[in-house]
């Protein structure tokens, strides 16, 4: 696990303790594509992108990464995506933004 991902862990049980997300969740039977967050029941996955810093923006500005993110959005998924820096200024707002996108989904 990241230092983000382990982050929005913790900010999720200080922020809103009443959320249980799946870690690590593979929601296509055909790939090895995981969320690092996934909100099963409602669709809602939250990604934290790592490596934004290395060169052409890392893993996550790739077109396999548009690819993940094209078939989730086909299966009806919602993907919120925070890299460690948005995490770190504003946890709040980041958990307010996942607990508003579950209110909508439901």
């Amino acid at each position: 696990m990241s230092a983000g991902e382990q982050a929005l862990e913790a900010y999720l049980q200080l922020f809103a303790p009443q959320l249980s997300p799946t870690r690590e969740y593979k929601f296509c039977k055909s790939r090895r594509w995981r969320f690092d967050f996934a909100f099963v029941a409602e669709k809602v996955a939250v990604e934290i992108d790592g490596g934004q810093w290395t060169a052409r923006g890392g893993r996550h500005a790739t077109d396999k990464d548009r690819e993940k993110l094209n078939k989730a959005a086909a299966q009806g998924w919602r993907v919120l995506r925070y890299s460690p820096e948005m995490l770190n200024a504003a946890p709040d707002a980041v958990i307010a933004e996942i607990v508003e996108t579950l209110a909508v989904a439901r």
